[in-house]
């Protein structure tokens, strides 16, 4: 399956990884966070569970807010909103 993002509602967008693994899901999220506006939420749906360590980290370092996670049939599915960067 191929990367998909694409905005899901006003300040909503999705970024589907699912078959990737590490590094790919969390540079595309990196990625993705860079396109998307400040305030706005980004839903990663990825099923590569070391992928979930990445992106925590690098919320944690930049400061993006990780405000919803679940798991569903081997898909985590994590909603992220970005921050105001200073």
């Amino acid at each position: 399956m191929a990367m998909k993002f694409e905005k899901t509602a006003n300040g909503a967008f999705l970024l589907d990884v699912t078959g990737y693994v590490c590094p790919h899901p969390q540079l595309y999220t990196k990625k993705a966070l860079e396109k998307i506006g400040e305030g706005d939420t980004l839903e990663v749906v990825f099923d590569n569970p070391s992928s979930g360590e990445s992106i925590a980290a690098m919320c944690d370092t930049v400061g993006h807010e990780i405000f919803e996670r679940s798991t569903e049939g081997g898909k985590y599915k994590w909603k992220i909103k970005k921050v105001v960067l200073v």
